[in-house]
């Protein structure tokens, strides 16, 4: 296996203990960006040793929600797939407004609402 193989197959293990199976809406949207994500972003820095996956989701989803990003959905749906709870979601939602702003927190919040209720995932 190449290089390049490992870091895919790394990414797509760590995708499907994300609950994401294979990540398929954004291979749908683009086979390229996909396999970057994969590669680069899930098989390289996610793969890294010295935090847990379930360290590296509350990092991410705080950052998200820092920034503004919508993909933070994917997140707050299979956090529980790392043993996440409603209640930590929205504690971590609740600790963005000093550092991000009440406006990225409401926004947030009212997406994990969505997501709760069963809205659909949109890239």
């Amino acid at each position: 296996m190449t290089d390049s193989s490992d870091r895919e197959q790394a990414g797509l293990k760590i995708i499907e203990q994300l609950g994401w199976g294979q990540n398929e809406g954004v291979r749908e949207l683009d086979e390229d960006l996909w396999r970057i994500i994969s590669e680069a972003n899930f098989g390289t820095i996610w793969a890294r040793p010295g935090l847990s996956l379930r360290d590296r989701e509350l990092i991410c989803i705080s950052i998200l929600i820092a920034i503004g990003a919508h993909g933070v959905a994917i997140h707050f749906k299979h956090a529980h797939n790392l043993g996440i709870t409603d209640d930590e979601l929205k504690e971590i939602i609740i600790q963005t407004i000093p550092y991000a702003g009440l406006p990225r927190a409401l926004s947030a919040m009212a997406l994990f609402r969505r997501i709760q209720q069963g809205a659909e995932l949109e890239l």
